[in-house]
């Protein structure tokens, strides 16, 4: 794991989205694993994102569990939310999801022989950075939920033992746990990111959708990302080229800053600012 992920040290506390000082929180969220056999790696994540030990799940809430088929966010009644980049939408979205030419790739600037470096400054489950990945940038990966990290973790230790993609995963993908306005402000200049990639966390909506559950889960979870106006402009300060903004279609600019331009997909814009 310590090829794959970099830890900030947190102790037993860890910012919410939200980012506000007086919002911080101890990290409670339990774990619950009844293999023995992966005892000693459930251990290990319990110790690296302050997680409690749970023998049995919780009879309400949200708990994490780790079994043979991965580590997994759990809700009573709610299907589990993992991270797989190996198979189901990952992997079909890794070979059919139009290469270079599709919105988020353009967005990001990728022409033939350039792979921009990116920051993936809102990592979540980090589906758009792997796929970046796969297309060949190098992405840096950060989140600031421990929950979130654990669960990326967990996934990109899977992808790196698949012979089909483990040498780009463990070339091209690298895990921050720490807030990205932090890593951002830190960075060497010679590591300053091409292009740095946000897909805020927007308050819960109303849509029924049943792909949507997910996101809820999260929503309630972690709740909105009300920073993001101040990481858009740290992200300006930094990126060497261009930060770009994952919007809903028909949202209003984040913080009101027009972008220089736009890329559409059918439900998605990507805004593309210009750096400082």
């Amino acid at each position: 794991m310590a090829d794959i992920l970099t830890t900030k040290a947190r102790g037993s506390i860890a910012k919410t989205r939200a980012g506000s000082i007086d919002e911080i929180q101890p990290v409670r969220l339990g774990l619950v694993c009844n293999d023995n056999a992966l005892s000693r790696q459930a251990g290990l994540y319990q110790q690296q994102f302050g997680f409690e030990r749970l023998r049995i799940p919780p009879g309400s809430g949200f708990y994490l569990l780790y079994s043979i088929q991965g580590l997994a966010l759990c809700q009573h009644g709610a299907s589990p939310i993992w991270v797989d980049f190996v198979a189901g939408a990952m992997g079909h979205r890794r070979r059919f999801g139009g290469g270079r030419g599709q919105p988020l790739a353009r967005a990001m600037g990728m022409k033939p022989g350039f792979n921009p470096a990116i920051c993936d400054a809102t990592a979540g489950l980090g589906r758009d950075g792997f796929v970046l990945a796969s297309l060949g940038s190098r992405v840096t990966l950060c989140e600031r939920s421990p929950v979130l990290a654990a669960l990326l973790a967990d996934g990109l230790q899977r992808a790196a033992l698949d012979a089909e993609i483990s040498d780009w995963v463990a070339q091209n993908l690298k895990l921050e746990s720490t807030d990205s306005s932090d890593w951002l402000d830190a960075v060497d200049e010679a590591q300053r990111p091409d292009v740095v990639y946000m897909d805020p966390m927007y308050p819960p909506g109303k849509s029924k959708v049943l792909v949507k559950k997910e996101i809820r889960a999260l929503q309630q979870l972690l709740g909105p990302d009300r920073d993001s106006s101040r990481l858009l402009e740290i992200a300006r300060q930094t990126a060497q080229r261009r930060v770009v903004v994952k919007r809903p279609k028909r949202a209003d600019w984040l913080a009101g800053e027009k972008p220089s331009t736009s890329i559409e997909s059918k439900k998605t814009r990507y805004d593309v600012y210009v750096t400082l």
